[in-house]
């Protein structure tokens, strides 16, 4: 028999075994190989060669980051609160070879680690630390799952809480909650600024008391700025003094009948002629101001001082 007939057909075979035995890996691929059913290492990226004839077995593994939901969990914080915590798991397989020797699925199992560990840690917690304190309750978490996935070879960079579901009673109980704190901050607030502008108009009135002329400026200005309403009715408050000339030529009365000053600090004296009353007085006063019918009677009624005077010295 030709010899060349028998090497042929071998190296055929031989050459479609190498090739078939060529594994081509990514990146971020690596292949665990297993020799006879035992595993010799971890291989790549590249391109790598097994053994032909099933001989070496390989594995491929993904070493990108991992995002895995955790679905909402329903749980009671440690003030009895129930609430609704939904979260995402970021991780990575650090090690091929014992995510493939150590677990049988280590995506599955990372997956429940992440939710029984996400109940616990919220049971541990008040709800206004799972509120407040969102980041330190995610460190709690990415380290109590890592440390319970790194015999598995996998590593988990993070963990985020997307959520956090509460009960209408409670959602309404932190809504006037928040409405009152509103409110006594606009108190304490309204209270600071009329203390200060106490503090300025005591030191604004320092300042007028040294200066009455002060006073009648802001005066003039308060009936500028009444005086931009159209609508708006002034009153000027006169004083009465000014029309005691005027009472006292129509009436005779000295000073128009008002109080005068004695000569004496605790002595004051009424200058009404004698025999008038007051109401004589104020019917007088009447008719100078024009504000009465019966004026002149009333001004003849009332006697005067000068003539009894002058009835005396005759």
């Amino acid at each position: 028999m030709d010899p060349g007939t028998i090497l042929i057909p071998i190296g055929i075979a031989g050459a479609v075994a190498v090739m078939s035995s060529l594994r081509l890996l990514y990146e971020y691929q690596r292949g665990v190989v297993f020799r006879l059913g035992k595993l010799v290492r971890a291989r790549g990226p590249g391109l790598i060669w097994l053994l032909p004839f099933g001989v070496e077995r390989m594995r491929k593994m993904d070493l990108r980051i991992v995002a895995l939901d955790i679905p909402p969990q329903d749980t009671i914080t440690k003030d009895n609160v129930s609430v609704t915590v939904n979260a995402v798991v970021y991780f990575r397989v650090a090690d091929p070879s014992k995510a493939v020797v150590e677990i049988e699925d280590y995506y599955f199992a990372t997956s429940q680690l992440a939710q029984t560990t996400l109940r616990s840690v919220i049971g541990q917690s008040e709800l206004d630390e799972l509120l407040a304190d969102r980041d330190r309750i995610n460190d709690v978490v990415r380290g109590i799952i890592d440390q319970g996935t790194d015999p598995w070879g996998v590593e988990v960079t993070s963990v985020e809480i997307k959520d956090i579901g509460l009960p209408q009673e409670m959602k309404r109980a932190m809504a006037r909650q928040a409405e009152a704190e509103r409110e006594r901050r606009a108190k304490v607030i309204s209270a600071d600024g009329e203390y200060q502008a106490s503090a300025k108009l005591a030191l604004a009135a320092d300042v007028i008391r040294d200066h009455p002329a002060a006073l009648q400026l802001r005066f003039l200005q308060t009936v500028v700025e009444i005086a931009a309403e159209n609508n708006s009715t002034t009153l000027f408050p006169i004083p009465i003094d000014i029309f005691t000339p005027f009472i006292e030529r129509a009436t005779g009365v000295k000073g128009g009948g008002f109080p005068q000053v004695a000569d004496s600090e605790d002595e004051a004296r009424l200058a009404l002629p004698e025999g008038a009353s007051r109401e004589q007085l104020a019917a007088a006063a009447k008719a100078a101001l024009g504000l009465g019918g019966g004026a002149p009677e009333a001004a003849e009624a009332v006697p005067s001082s000068g003539s009894e005077d002058a009835d005396e010295q005759a």
